[in-house]
């Protein structure tokens, strides 16, 4: 087999969480093809017993902690040196030389690069075709965060988009091919860099519908049998932050006609904004779990009131895989092209989003049982074919 540098801003495992469950199954895919070199960077503590698992299926790999705060400090070297501060962020010469040797050593002619962050490791001296994961058009994300800031985050914030998309634009122009998570993204992308149009492409997430199947018997996590809606999802990340935070403030207390209403807050690392809703006795705030299935099985409803977001929510498939009725923004269905058939409702005011709880709390007091959404992820999102796309790149 020949050998392929495949380097990513965070372990691909355990598929956890967004980037991690899209990195991983690629990854694993291409282990059947290639000898892999795992370059990547470590970000939580917890995450470090689990290289073993890489370390079984990659031919070699190669890991370095990064410290968040630290990094976040280092970043601030982009205001010196007029880059985007995510650059610093990650840069790290134990990598670079790590990259630079291994690249020489096994004659490395294929990398795949999972965020644009990771191809500053990569330079013409390498002599590599190199295809690049964007995932999401980050530059635009930095941009939704500046319009939700005021005074000198708003300057940062934007500064980081305009900076960030010039970094991407290179990035994209030095690659093989780039590609992103949806058809959408792709096309803000090829909007924003219409001269890159033919070197942009889009290859969609996967959804384990085996693992994430109405067919599981779980014991209830909840203490009672309330009405409960759920929303899962990693508690430090700023967009899931702003969801909850807005639905917990601005819209759950419109619920209160349904007193037996529990909303159930199910993820690590809740940040003191989260845990400051459980004021409410209604609002349940569980941190990390060893499952979510559960939660997400015995819930009433799935709610993902993301205002920001970017790409393919990996936690709206997840529930509508598990046959579940999901309520959520425009933003969080951003990539995901439902239709009347399916069981979703979308709403972005407070208003909207409040009448269709309301109604869906009063008519269907048993719950629905959606196997229209769950054949729909069935359907639309199998990771065989997404994962057979990417090979289909490195054969161009």
């Amino acid at each position: 087999m020949k050998d392929l540098l495949f380097l990513a801003h965070r372990i691909p495992y355990p598929p956890n969480k967004g980037d991690k469950i899209r990195s991983y199954h690629f990854l694993k895919h291409l282990t059947s093809t290639y000898k892999i070199h795992l370059g990547t960077f470590i970000d939580d503590v917890n995450d470090w017993q689990y290289t073993k698992t890489l370390d079984s299926i990659c031919s070699e790999t190669f890991y370095v902690e990064l410290n968040p705060l630290l990094a976040k400090v280092k970043s601030l070297q982009g205001l010196l040196t007029n880059e985007a501060l995510s650059l610093p962020y990650y840069r790290n010469q134990a990598m670079q030389d790590w990259v630079d040797n291994t690249v020489k050593k096994h004659c490395i002619k294929k990398v795949l690069i999972f965020s644009s962050v990771m191809a500053q490791f990569i330079n013409e001296s390498h002599n590599v075709d190199m295809i690049a994961d964007f995932v999401d058009v980050d530059s635009e994300k930095w941009q939704q965060y500046a319009d939700k800031k005021q005074g000198l985050a708003k300057w940062i914030y934007r500064r980081e988009a305009r900076y960030l998309f010039n970094y991407e634009k290179k990035v994209a122009e030095k690659s093989k091919v780039s590609f992103f998570v949806s058809e959408q993204e792709a096309a803000l992308f090829k909007r924003l860099a219409p001269e890159l149009d033919e070197k942009i492409a889009y290859i969609s997430n996967g959804v384990d519908t085996h693992h994430f199947s109405p067919d599981h018997l779980f014991d209830s996590p909840y203490s009672d049998n309330k009405d409960v809606l759920v929303f899962t999802g990693a508690m430090d990340y700023w967009a899931n932050i702003d969801a909850v935070t807005w639905f917990g403030k601005s819209v759950f207390p419109h619920l209160k006609k349904y007193p037996q209403t529990k909303f159930y807050i199910v993820g690590s690392k809740p940040s003191k904004e989260v845990l400051e809703l459980a004021s409410n006795k209604n609002i349940i705030v569980t941190g990390a779990v060893d499952d979510v299935r559960p939660y997400v099985a015995h819930a009433r409803l799935v709610i993902a009131p993301l205002r920001i977001a970017r790409g393919i929510q990996n936690k709206v498939l997840e529930a509508m895989a598990m046959a579940k009725y999901v309520v959520a923004t425009s933003a969080a269905m951003e990539g995901i092209s439902y239709n009347e058939m399916l069981n979703v409702s979308v709403g972005d005011d407070v208003d909207v989003l409040v009448q269709q709880l309301d109604k869906l709390l009063q008519d269907n007091p048993a719950g629905i049982v959606s196997n229209n959404n769950r054949d729909f992820v069935k359907a639309m999102f199998s990771w065989e074919q997404n994962v057979n796309q990417l090979s289909a790149l490195f054969q161009e």
